[in-house]
């Protein structure tokens, strides 16, 4: 499913870069081939912004190629934005009533940071929803990450999720629980993913919903789960979005908070993700800095170089199996009028029954 360069957006350049085949708009415009169109939501904080929007496109990217994508970025107004991050989505992203206009396929919403224990006290929370229930009547699929997660099973099931005594934080082993499901088709059984989160939503609070999960760990509780029809919400508790060095950066940042007197204590390894090297560069990192500000000498950068080498990406392929299973089923059901939700014959309340468990059929 080659990507398509259709705005001037870095991220295509850089997924070039990498390998990945990005069309240029006037040839894929040459092409006979059907095109989909998934929006993606970002409404992640300045500092991840541009990193996430790589990493959903990135997986889109790494799929079959057996359609055009083209991947339209927008965000909400109301989430609290700098002058870098704002003249970047200015640049680069669209407008929800442009797309609401124009018509998806599928949709794509990241994760978000709150200040608030209540979701719908977030300034962002109507505009959201806003956006949920176009998507509810206009694409064939939403795919969720993380608090967008949260926040669709709040608003569609009444599902609140629960704080954590503490962070879950790191890389867990999970096992597939509804190996029939198409969306985890030929995918290993068992596979890692990470995880970053306070905040929980349990396997009893899903199942007791009608929604059936799709694979678990028993350390970090649910990844994946999907709505009663089996396919209109795709929901991940996790990040399979994440690169090897996503989770290590997360943890720079925790470490400069401790160094800058943010936090009382050092912050904890992300759980399965440092081997013993990476553990002791970072102690080593932190007594000498610590050392360094009481003997008021300059501080040394972070060693996220040399921690590079020492994280490995144990989740990638799978992740990328399941965005590739989800869009394969977005290429099959949905109708090749982006205006239309489904392709003839399809019933939206049970989209998988007609069409979704193995037909080929193209959308009509």
């Amino acid at each position: 499913m080659p990507l398509v360069a259709h705005n001037q957006l870095p991220t295509f350049q850089r997924l070039r870069r990498y390998g990945i085949e990005v069309l240029d708009l006037d040839e894929a415009l040459h092409q006979d081939i059907r095109e989909l169109n998934i929006g993606l939501l970002n409404m992640m904080p300045d500092a991840a912004l541009t990193a996430t929007e790589y990493q959903f496109i990135n997986l889109v990217g790494n799929c079959n190629k057996i359609a055009q994508f083209f991947v339209y970025p927008f965000s909400l107004p109301e989430l609290n934005r700098g002058a870098e991050a704002e003249q970047h989505i200015a640049h680069h992203y669209f407008d929800f009533d442009e797309l609401r206009e124009k018509g998806l396929d599928a949709l794509i919403i990241t994760g978000a940071n709150v200040a608030n224990p209540r979701l719908e006290e977030e300034a962002f929370w109507s505009p959201l929803i806003e956006v949920v229930e176009w998507a509810d009547e206009h694409v064939a699929s939403v795919l969720c990450s993380c608090l967008a997660t949260h926040a669709l099973l709040q608003h569609h099931h009444g599902i609140r999720r629960r704080l954590m005594p503490e962070k879950k934080w790191g890389v867990y082993r999970h096992r597939v629980r509804a190996p029939d499901h198409p969306l985890v088709r030929d995918i290993n059984t068992r596979f890692d993913a990470p995880h970053s989160r306070w905040n929980d939503v349990s396997r009893q609070q899903i199942e007791a919903q009608g929604l059936r999960v799709l694979a678990e760990s028993e350390e970090a509780g649910v990844h994946l789960a999907v709505s009663r029809d089996g396919f209109r919400k795709v929901y991940f508790q996790g990040h399979p979005e994440y690169e090897a060095h996503s989770l290590l950066k997360e943890y720079k940042r925790e470490v400069n908070r401790f160094l800058d007197g943010e936090l009382d204590a050092p912050p904890p390894y992300p759980q399965h993700y440092f081997e013993p090297r990476a553990i002791s560069t970072a102690q080593n990192f932190i007594e000498e800095s610590r050392q360094a500000r009481r003997s008021a000498e300059p501080v040394s950068e972070f060693p996220e170089q040399a921690l590079h080498s020492l994280v490995d990406n144990t989740w990638g392929d799978t992740g990328k199996a399941i965005v590739n299973n989800w869009l394969g089923l977005v290429y099959r059901l949905s109708n090749n009028d982006p205006h239309g939700q489904f392709r003839p014959g399809v019933d939206p309340d049970d989209p998988l029954a007609s069409g979704g468990k193995g037909s080929e059929t193209r959308g009509g």
